[in-house]
């Protein structure tokens, strides 16, 4: 039998982290973050965050020459033509260092890619498997209002900007459903990998 290669999706703020850091604790599978990639890729002396800079000005960046995500925020989640431009600068940093790192990983017999765009940046390919994690909007804007200290308009915003839930469950292999308690999804989670 091949490597199984989970490819970890869901819409913001539904517990794709919560799912991922079960699997990694729990089952000991190794997790590659497309979010932690992307971090990398804006880091300061990057060519990528002086793009970003170049583009937008010194207001996206702090004093400390950090990322402004929250100036960055406002402007791609208003708009779609920036959103793009943005994630043509970072994809392919985050594609490429995939590709890297499961070449380190080739003998485990699965890994987790945790991927929220997986759809949007056209990397399903990549993955075996694709699990989505959903959970109910109103749920979805408590969480992302509550965690990135948003008002409600913000969040709605963020939401939108990506694929619809309902897009996603369509080419799920798995449909994990976290709108109850941690031990439901995690229930959910146990019964997903004992089912290949």
């Amino acid at each position: 039998m091949g490597q199984r290669i989970i490819g970890l999706t869901g819409g913001i703020a539904t517990g794709k982290s919560t799912v991922s850091a079960y699997l990694e604790r729990q089952h000991q599978i190794p997790v590659l973050d497309a979010d932690v990639y992307a971090r990398q890729a804006v880091e300061p002396g990057t060519k990528i965050l002086a793009a970003i800079a170049q583009r937008y000005g010194a207001d996206v960046l702090h004093a400390d020459g950090t990322l402004n995500r929250a100036h960055l925020g406002q402007v791609i989640f208003q708009d779609p033509v920036e959103k793009t431009w943005v994630e043509q600068q970072i994809h392919p940093f985050v594609r490429q260092r995939f590709i890297e790192d499961m070449q380190l990983l080739r003998s485990v017999p699965a890994v987790v890619q945790s991927i929220p765009l997986l759809f949007e940046a056209d990397l399903a390919a990549q993955v075996t498997e694709i699990w989505v994690v959903i959970a109910s909007e109103s749920n979805q804007l408590a969480r992302l209002i509550k965690r990135d200290a948003l008002s409600e308009e913000a969040a709605r915003a963020r939401i939108d900007s990506q694929w619809p839930l309902s897009a996603k469950v369509a080419k799920a292999d798995i449909v994990l459903e976290n709108d109850q308690t941690m031990t439901a999804l995690y229930a959910q989670v146990d019964q997903a990998l004992s089912s290949s």
